[in-house]
């Protein structure tokens, strides 16, 4: 069974900086692209950076210029450099890994970690 574990969140001020690390374990073969959504309560999830395993990089437009993702592909991990944080980057960040082949699935698969909190105060 794949599992997508989050690691890095926390409480800092506003400006301050924090890395996530997702990493993914399980009978992988191998993982098209992971990313990092965030929600807050009464929100839509959205998309806050992606990457594939070619390294090409997506990143939402409030994020632009402050946050940074990169991966391991020998370790099936990701991260994100967050810098720069503004109160309203608060919110649970929750890890993706999409089209994940796995040793026992006949096509690839899609995979969520239980997401981290951070929370950025003013």
């Amino acid at each position: 069974q794949v599992q997508l574990v989050e690691s890095g969140g926390g409480l800092v001020q506003a400006g301050g900086s924090l890395r996530l690390s997702c990493a993914a374990s399980g009978s992988i073969f191998s993982i098209n692209v992971m990313g990092w959504y965030r929600q807050v309560p009464g929100k839509q999830r959205e998309l806050v950076a992606s990457i594939t395993r070619g390294g090409s990089e997506r990143y939402a437009d409030s994020v632009k210029g402050r946050f940074t993702i990169s991966r391991d592909n020998a370790k099936n991990t990701v991260y994100l450099q967050m810098n720069s944080l503004k109160p309203e980057d608060t919110a649970v960040y929750y890890c993706n890994a999409d089209g994940v082949v796995v040793a026992y699935e006949p096509s690839a698969m899609n995979y969520w970690g239980k997401g981290i909190l951070v929370a950025v105060s003013s």
